[in-house]
């Protein structure tokens, strides 16, 4: 067998007895894959190199700033606040945190600053409801998913820039109407799955009830909030980083006790993220994944070429950042394939990735997919062993469905979308 499908088999072992004996797979797959240092000729530093600072920053910092605003009530009673406001209409929850995420991430700051705060959002609302908390942060990250595109924000710039390197210009619209459908596609679909149907009405009612302002604590703590997006958008400061430092302030400032706030940050999902992400990165080195995307690229053609460009996207997007890996590695590409491909639209192509790149990264190996599983941690009590291992199942699988969703959704529509609505 061939060492890079062997690696890639391993891999998804891994997860399978990690999800069967459920215990932690991030300690697991940092087991297997010091094995895999020693079978693959990789060597433990490159191991030990994988384990990502940046994720573990990111992690860490935003799980503390949250933990320091949760010991205070603030999130809990903003969540009431919203529950209180759509009364009995339990239904409009979901659309209102779609539109809440595509209007944090759309009005300029991206979905790097959203994804900080609409999944916990999502987790404390939902906790007040009855529904899913998976569910609605999930439809919380397919709304920042969509309002990424507006053309204002981070991720424009680059997808703009690197399709005027080609000679392309005025593709946002496109791009925008493409991820918006996608996104509002895989909502229903998530809304579905997770049966929030079946909630009629909420498990807590605050609709006759006199709910009471924030006291000046909870103010100061969602001010942390207010800082850390100032720190990344004026400043340019890592996410990570800046939620240190807001959640510095706030501790300083008396707000909370870091000793408590620092038992509430999710040491095992982090352990779990960080471990699986190390262990893909062992798996790429061998070439396991390259397995997957060359079988998807050996059957492209003016037919398949968008769907599976949005595949391929997705299958990047899994275990790393759209904004940071995917859209600046694929984003450049899509003219020649249109080219080389022929009856196809190039900004079609642009749209596939900015969809794939975007709804794949639910996964628990990246950014939004790991930002859940840590507000889930944050939020809900008991967040143990066995309950981490079912939502990083659940995630992994519904990241399968998402690019089954995009292979479908942009095949059928995004050349149409592209024709109609793309004017140079």
């Amino acid at each position: 067998m061939a060492m890079d499908l062997l690696a890639l088999l391993l891999f998804i072992g891994t997860i399978i007895l990690a999800f069967v004996r459920k215990v932690n797979v991030g300690i697991v797959a940092l087991a297997v894959g010091t094995a895999c240092v020693r079978i693959f000729g990789v060597t433990d530093k490159q191991l030990i190199g994988a384990i990502s600072s940046s994720m573990f920053c990111t992690l860490v910092g935003i799980t503390l700033l949250f933990a320091v605003i949760k010991s205070t009530g603030a999130l809990d009673l903003l969540a009431k606040k919203i529950v209180a406001a759509t009364g009995h209409r339990v239904w409009l929850l979901p659309i209102a945190i779609y539109v809440a995420g595509f209007i944090v991430a759309g009005v300029g700051p991206g979905a790097v600053p959203a994804l900080a705060i609409i999944p916990a959002l999502g987790v404390t609302t939902a906790l007040q409801v009855g529904y899913n908390p998976l569910m609605l942060a999930l439809i919380g990250e397919c709304g920042l998913i969509a309002g990424r595109m507006t053309g204002v924000t981070p991720e424009a710039a680059i997808i703009t820039n690197a399709a005027a390197g080609a000679g392309i210009s005025n593709v946002m619209p496109t791009i925008l109407v493409c991820q918006t459908l996608a996104t509002f596609f895989f909502s229903i679909v998530i809304y579905v799955f997770f049966k929030g149907y079946t909630v009629r009405e909420p498990i807590h009612s605050f609709a006759q009830v006199k709910i009471p302002p924030f006291n000046k604590t909870q103010l100061i703590s969602l001010s942390g909030i207010v800082l850390m997006l100032i720190l990344m958008i004026g400043f340019h400061v890592n996410i990570g980083l800046a939620a240190f430092v807001s959640a510095a302030v706030l501790v300083l400032c008396g707000v909370a006790q870091d000793g408590e706030c620092l038992k509430n940050v999710p040491w095992g999902t982090i352990i779990m993220v960080l471990g699986v992400g190390a262990l893909l990165s062992v798996v790429d080195k061998v070439g396991g994944i390259k397995v997957m995307s060359n079988a998807i690229s050996s059957v492209m053609n003016s037919t398949t070429a968008v769907p599976l460009m949005g595949i391929s996207a997705g299958l990047l997007g899994l275990v790393s950042s759209a904004l940071g890996v995917v859209y600046p590695t694929m984003m450049p590409m899509c003219p020649d394939i249109a080219a080389q491909v022929g009856g196809v639209e190039p900004v079609a192509l642009m749209a596939a990735v900015g969809v794939g790149g975007s709804l794949a990264g639910i996964s628990p190996m990246s950014t939004g997919g790991a930002l859940i599983l840590a507000a889930m941690g944050t939020n809900i009590e008991n967040f143990n062993s066995t309950k981490q291992t079912k939502v990083f199942a659940e995630l992994l699988m519904l990241a399968g469905i998402a690019l089954l969703i995009i292979a479908v959704v942009s095949g059928l529509t995004f050349n149409g979308i592209a024709e109609i609505v793309y004017h140079p």
